[in-house]
């Protein structure tokens, strides 16, 4: 939160073109953070069960929900249409190490972190101040929802973040293990990192 607050600041500030390495930089601190922490995390702990049945449940769910993203980019569901150039390296040609670095953190970082605050945290907390003792299947309708709105208000494209919040929480409920909405959340943004350079659709990111 701190990096998408100082962004706007830092960008003017830096040459040309290199303001989108602010990405790296935040991703690199959240990966700090999660390993300096993770011996806090329990849930991350617990060993996943029925991997290969709910590995294609989380990976389904993902799916739809990319499915979902890429169709709803209208401006009634949205904050705005951001204005997002093509990354492009000093030659004009796609910054590819750029690229790997985004769809790195957005593919492996993003969801461990995002489902630890919006799900693990904020959604149980809703339910109950022990949040720690809130078992995922004993979250209410309310916090459910709630978490799923703020959690899309976080996102340009607002309603397909408040689906997203819905079908990650929904997993989150019904499984009961952290690790596989994290899968699913995971499988979003890799396939639609994926499609977002194939197709070019750069407002995407």
């Amino acid at each position: 939160m701190l990096f998408l607050g100082a962004r706007p600041a830092l960008e003017p500030l830096l040459p040309v073109g290199s303001g989108r390495w602010l990405y790296a930089a935040q991703i690199g601190s959240v990966m700090l953070a999660l390993a300096v922490l993770w011996g806090h995390y329990h849930e991350l702990v617990e060993r996943p069960v029925s991997i290969v049945r709910n590995s294609l449940v989380a990976v389904a769910v993902g799916l739809l929900v990319f499915i979902l993203w890429i169709n709803l980019d209208v401006p009634v569901l949205s904050l705005g249409q951001p204005d997002v150039q093509a990354p492009l390296d000093a030659s004009g040609r796609l910054d590819w190490a750029w690229l790997i670095v985004r769809v790195f953190g957005a593919a492996v970082v993003v969801p461990v972190m995002e489902e630890l605050f919006w799900r693990s945290f904020i959604m149980r907390w809703l339910a109950s101040g022990d949040f720690r003792n809130v078992l995922p299947a004993a979250v209410g309708m309310r916090a459910l929802l709630v978490s799923s709105l703020v959690f899309g208000l976080e996102h340009n494209l607002w309603f397909a973040g408040l689906l997203a919040g819905l079908a990650y929480g929904w997993l989150y409920g019904r499984i009961g293990n952290l690790w596989w909405p994290i899968l699913a959340h995971a499988t979003t943004n890799l396939i639609l990192g994926a499609w977002v350079i194939a197709t070019g659709s750069w407002q995407f990111w």
